[in-house]
């Protein structure tokens, strides 16, 4: 486990909260696959530094991201804080976005995508509807092109609301499926099965101090970022 726990640097952590930057490939929560966790990981980095201390070790999942996709996650130190970081999430003060290179380019260079996404469990795959009906979730999201490559498109995306594939889902929609994402389109899969889709950053209230906090993670070293302007990726902050 301490080689898993080196793969998820630490972005702030206080006594009430710790945000990581988690690999792409690395599920947030134990699955039927049996791989090593995140939260597995952080609550083994966690529980080396407080092994002195002798004061209980609580690590609360707060909320999750594909196992494909990389970027911020949070999790509560205390039972308090994930009830009121639940409250939080699930009452949208929070903002998220996202990086996300697509293939094709979407027909404007900014706008908003609004459907309803319904879910199939077997297939563990959501699809998007144009009129609501029982079974269907209303999802928006914001997205803007900040950069091109030759068969590329990098994307900055505000989601608006959290539904089951919701990002890769709207976008396979439109035309523009992430790259390495087969599931909704892709031609080909990236090294590793990760997709090209970052958690970038997660703006909200502490629940505890009323700081307002921002987190931010980079994206891994890899050729395919480095195919857009860094002043791009800098400028979206």
């Amino acid at each position: 486990m301490s080689d898993a726990a080196a793969l998820f640097p630490v972005i702030h952590r206080d006594e009430w909260l710790i945000v990581v930057n988690k690999p792409a490939g690395v599920p947030v929560e134990n699955d039927p696959s049996g791989d090593p966790s995140l939260v597995d990981g952080v609550r083994y980095q966690l529980s080396a530094e407080q092994a002195h201390s002798g004061a209980p070790l609580f690590l609360g999942i707060v909320h999750r991201i594909d196992r494909p996709v990389g970027g911020v996650v949070v999790f509560a130190r205390t039972e308090g804080v994930l009830r009121d970081l639940h409250r939080i999430f699930r009452e949208r003060e929070v903002e998220k976005r996202y990086w996300v290179v697509v293939a094709g380019e979407p027909p404007q260079k900014s706008g908003r995508l609004e459907g309803y996404l319904s879910q199939s469990r077997d297939a563990n795959k959501a699809y998007v509807h144009t009129e609501p009906a029982r079974g269907r979730k209303a999802s928006r999201l914001d997205y803007r092109v900040v950069g091109h490559g030759e068969r590329y498109t990098l994307l900055e995306v505000a989601l608006h609301t959290g539904r089951h594939h919701q990002i890769r889902a709207q976008l396979a929609a439109i035309g523009c499926p992430i790259k390495g994402d087969l599931k909704y389109g892709a031609r080909r899969s990236n090294p590793g099965g990760g997709i090209s889709l970052f958690a970038r950053s997660l703006a909200f209230t502490h629940p505890v101090t009323a700081e307002p906090l921002v987190f931010h993670a980079n994206p891994p070293v890899d050729p395919l970022w480095d195919l857009f302007p860094r002043s791009n990726l800098q400028n979206s902050d």
